[in-house]
């Protein structure tokens, strides 16, 4: 049986990565920041309680944060790294953003160099905001994104505000594992997945309405009346449903050619327009307080890049969701919460 650690289990991805490792028979280990964190998903997973136990890890981005969770007695074979702040409330982008995702993941891949030599591979979060650059002339129109690419966004503009905070959050810290495992020669290697918005039904006993991720919230907001006049702009195009994403992260750890590559992975496009049409053919209880008028173009710009995901098929062998499928099982989650009462 292998044995993983799984940080950050408590977010919205992490909470679909630990169920499935369990279905599929693996021993984990996770972190979260709290006791009472930890007792929820103990007790949402009490049928696999002899394949799991967790260590608190309140704050990622101190020095030695994982030195103690990555030591096990039986020991890891693999790690998922999936802990990282994404939040857009923030005052100081390099403290609140950057500097926890760069120390994080140095963080986690120096504990493992140090203490835990069976490790064989760790899968990495990264995000397609790492991978797009968001200030191509005429959104990209033209241009096919691959694993190849990376946003150019440096340091220094990452501190001009929050948004780019995050971009240069997830490419600086992206790029510092894979310098460190070029500089170090560790004992294992590392992969690391590059989704763009998540969406995806959310699990009760990690989220509440008040506490939603940020790509679920838009379309709480959608149907409790929110945009009723009218739907903000889409912000970015690209998505993935969050059980695929959670997948993908097994699949890249499963797989033995996955080790040393960037998997960029998305379904391929939506907008705001599609997620309330959606909405509006599955759920006549919420119609009422949707938009009135369309958006033109199905909501898109006239130019859009394109993403190209043959690698997670190809390689992984994954397949997606679509867009109608992840939005109603995500508003089924959503009523369920209690949206709509």
């Amino acid at each position: 049986m292998s044995r993983v650690l799984l940080t950050g289990a408590s977010g919205f991805i992490a909470s679909h990565v630990l169920e499935l490792l369990l279905q599929r028979g693996y021993s984990v280990r996770f972190t979260v920041r709290s006791e009472e964190k930890a007792q929820r998903l103990l007790e949402a997973h009490k049928q696999y309680k002899d394949k799991l136990d967790y260590v608190l890890v309140k704050d990622i981005a101190q020095p030695g944060a994982f030195d103690e969770a990555v030591k096990s007695d039986p020991p890891f074979t693999g790690i998922l790294n999936v802990a990282s702040p994404f939040h857009l409330n923030v005052t100081d982008p390099k403290t609140e953003l950057i500097d926890p995702a760069v120390n994080g993941t140095l963080g986690i891949l120096g504990a493992t160099k140090a203490f835990a030599s069976t490790v064989r591979r760790i899968v990495i979060t990264s995000s397609s905001a790492a991978i797009v650059d968001p200030n191509k002339p005429n959104n990209g129109a033209g241009y096919t994104y691959t694993e190849n690419d990376w946003n150019p966004i440096t340091l220094e503009e990452g501190l001009l505000n929050p948004s780019n905070g995050y971009r240069a959050s997830k490419k600086l810290a992206e790029k510092a594992a894979w310098d460190f495992v070029e500089q170090e020669r560790p004992n294992f290697d590392i992969a690391t997945i590059n989704p763009p918005l998540v969406l995806g039904p959310v699990k009760p006993y990690v989220s509440s309405l008040s506490s939603l991720n940020t790509s679920n919230e838009r379309v709480l907001d959608f149907i409790q009346g929110k945009a009723k006049n009218g739907a903000p702009p889409s912000g970015v195009y690209i998505w993935v449903d969050v059980r695929d994403l959670a997948l993908s992260h097994i699949l890249a750890l499963e797989n033995l050619e996955a080790g040393g590559k960037r998997f960029f992975i998305t379904e391929g496009y939506f907008s705001n327009q599609k997620i309330i049409d959606v909405i509006r053919e599955n759920f006549p209880q919420f119609v009422a307080g949707l938009p009135e008028e369309d958006q033109p173009n199905g909501g898109y710009p006239q130019g859009l890049y394109k993403a190209d995901n043959s690698r997670s098929k190809q390689l992984l062998g994954l397949t997606y969701r679509g867009l109608g499928v992840s939005v109603t099982d995500l508003v089924k989650s959503l009523v369920e919460l209690g949206a709509g009462r």
